[in-house]
């Protein structure tokens, strides 16, 4: 195992039955959430991969109450769904606080680069500006694990430095979709993440996933967005569907609700309002894609 792995002991496996959704909620919060869905087309990975990423998703390095989310996000398993692999270089659109990033940037830190396509630091409105700073002292606050971290900044309409052209083995968006679609430039983040990758590179998406029966807001309002209706963003940008997996998905959310997608944990928008009915649902059905770049791609 690398050092990695040993530097960033495994919790016993009882954190699973912890709940919490994320930073400064209580641990009681999730805990009658249903299991994931077991995936039926991750390919195997070694287990040397598996072993790594595991530790670092359990690892004690962790921000309070993001390893108790394992559960609904299944990193290690969607991190070898997409194929990760310590040499690569990757970019991660809008890590956001580095709920990802914890188990991502010390994977490669040794072998590999991790990109953090943030948002703009000199953005006007201060939430875009601290999100960004707090996300910098994160890295900062364990050099160890971070020192092959860099960041470029990705923020529309005026600011597309994903990465340098063809430069990239992978491109991660975790959940972004619906806020690209709003500001109407989801076709344009799709083709400029596929202006990053290498041919043959790999684009992971997940996203929380609409009913197929309702016909797509093109706005999103709701926060979920159907899985068709990403797979064609995705195809007219250049890119080919290469897998599907159900690691992420959730069959006891009913997608129906009139405050969207945070109706749910973590957000819970309606505070006390059915808290324990939203709670047992779980975070959202989420969708998990892989793509990639046709290796003769111009």
């Amino acid at each position: 195992m690398s050092r990695r792995a040993k530097s960033i002991p495994v919790l016993v496996l009882t954190i699973g039955l912890m709940a919490c959704g994320g930073p400064g909620e209580p641990p009681a919060q999730q805990a009658a959430a249903p299991a994931p869905t077991a995936p039926v087309d991750a390919p195997v990975a070694p287990a040397a991969t598996t072993a790594n990423l595991a530790a670092l998703a359990e690892g004690e390095h962790r921000a309070e109450g993001n390893a108790a989310r394992n559960r609904y996000r299944n990193p290690v398993e969607t991190l070898e769904f997409f194929g990760l692999q310590p040499n690569m270089r990757v970019v991660e659109i809008w890590p956001a606080g580095g709920w990802y990033t914890e188990v991502i940037a010390p994977f490669l830190n040794e072998d590999g680069q991790y990109i953090a396509a943030h948002w703009d630091p000199e953005s006007e409105m201060e939430f875009v500006r601290t999100g960004v700073a707090k996300f910098r002292d994160k890295l900062d606050a364990n050099p160890e694990l971070y020192s092959n971290v860099s960041m470029t900044v990705l923020m529309p309409p005026d600011k597309w430095d994903l990465a340098p052209e063809g430069s990239a083995d992978m491109v991660l968006t975790f959940r972004n979709i619906h806020n690209w679609m709003p500001r109407g430039y989801a076709g344009e983040m799709f083709a400029a993440m596929y202006k990053a990758l290498k041919p043959g590179g790999i684009l992971g998406v997940v996203e929380h996933r609409g009913n197929p029966e309702v016909e797509q807001d093109p706005k999103a309002a709701s926060g979920y967005v159907n899985e068709d209706y990403a797979i064609q963003l995705a195809e007219a940008a250049g890119f080919v569907l290469e897998a599907k997996s159900e690691i992420n998905a959730n069959p006891a959310d009913t997608k129906d609700y009139d405050t969207g997608v945070w109706t749910l944990p973590p957000t819970l928008r309606k505070k006390e309002e059915d808290r324990d009915r939203y709670l047992a649902i779980g975070e959202s059905d989420r969708f998990t894609l892989k793509f990639r770049k046709p290796e003769a791609s111009g």
